[in-house]
């Protein structure tokens, strides 16, 4: 199963809004073929591998990270070819929460073949995060991910532009951004380093993510690379109702879509659970918001991440730099686990999950 997620993972940036699907055929305890779900409208990573199997498949066991489907939508089910190609056992991952395309877990017990389910199923959870959410509740998967000294500062002073990370960790950065519906950062952050927020290290996704400023007062400058490029990859700003309209009508010149939202109670930012709501609406299902800190600890503390990135790098930056975490916001309002650690030269990343105990995620 293991080597069913790493084959799932491949699809990353190249399949949504379907899951990201591996499979294996087994038979006598030796692998005879391997098949992952690469392209949206592609094969299904079930169908691969049975057809790398062959004749082989007869009384094999079938290894998926997620239950067969059992519907026909651009491909046919794949419950039906298992159980055609003599498949005697099938091992997944979880079960799958689409309405249209579950079932097949059941069906095939109908058919006589043994199912094993729940095997590596935290792992094939998590894998499947955004995909699991879109049928569990109405906001996108929301991940926050910082670059971060070992102080947990962003940057060497406010509104100072600063390379936390690099090399191999940049290339990460951009892979994670070509797996998201979303990228989200305020108005601070699109100030002080004028970001493009597009995937350049890393392979193109099918959908370029779309690219979203919180900016109360719309203070974007037209000079901007989000605004300069807003033609070529799509930009909304989401802005306070009743901003200067004049403003909001030279973005729009540009081809920068401007969302009105109402304002936080009490609070000169913007209503997060609106914003969210906005890209629900128009078809975002995930969102990886690059900060800054302030809009950062606001998600946090709202309790509306779902997943965490945290590129450590072996730097302190002191006063004045700026907390990711700040004002308290977010400090144990939920409790993480570690769901990969990696090395990226001398940067350390931590992806986290919330704890399945921890209090449910606000809704917007």
């Amino acid at each position: 199963m293991g080597r069913a997620l790493e084959l799932a993972e491949r699809g990353w940036g190249r399949v949504a809004p379907n899951p990201m699907v591996g499979a294996l055929v087994v038979r006598d305890g030796v692998v005879v073929a391997e098949g992952f779900h690469a392209e949206w409208g592609g094969p299904h990573a079930e169908i691969e591998a049975l057809q790398a199997a062959g004749e082989k498949g007869e009384g094999a066991t079938l290894y998926v990270n997620l239950e067969p489907c059992h519907h026909s939508g651009k491909t046919g089910p794949c419950s039906r070819a298992i159980a055609a190609a003599g498949i005697a056992r099938v091992v997944c991952g979880t079960r799958d929460p689409n309405p249209e395309a579950a079932g097949g877990a059941d069906w095939l017990r109908e058919q006589g073949i043994e199912v094993d389910e729940a095997v590596c199923e935290v792992e094939a959870r998590d894998l499947n995060a955004v995909h699991l959410n879109t049928f569990s509740r109405q906001r996108p998967f929301l991940a926050l991910k910082y670059a971060i000294s070992l102080d947990a500062r962003l940057a060497e002073a406010p509104g100072s532009r600063t390379r936390v990370s690099e090399g191999a960790a940049i290339v990460e950065a951009h892979r994670l951004r070509a797996g998201y519906d979303a990228v989200l950062v305020g108005i601070g952050t699109a100030l002080a380093d004028d970001p493009l927020l597009t995937v350049r290290e890393w392979r193109t996704p099918r959908v370029a993510p779309l690219r979203v400023v919180l900016d109360s007062a719309l203070r974007l400058p037209l000079e901007s690379k989000l605004v300069r490029t807003a033609r070529d990859v799509p930009v909304r700003v989401s802005a306070a109702r009743g901003t200067d309209m004049e403003r909001a009508g030279r973005l729009v010149a540009q081809g920068v879509e401007v969302v009105q939202v109402e304002r936080a109670p009490g609070s000169e930012g913007l209503d997060l659970g609106e914003v969210l709501a906005h890209l629900w609406e128009s078809g975002v299902r995930s969102v990886l918001c690059e900060g800054g800190g302030t809009l950062g600890s606001a998600l946090l503390a709202a309790g509306y991440v779902d997943r965490l990135y945290l590129f450590i790098a072996p730097r302190l930056f002191g006063e004045p730099g700026v907390p990711g975490f700040q004002g308290g916001r977010g400090l144990g309002a939920r409790d993480w686990r570690s769901i990969r650690r990696a090395e990226f030269g001398s940067v350390t990343l931590l992806e986290l999950g919330p704890v399945a105990a921890a209090r449910g995620p606000a809704q917007p």
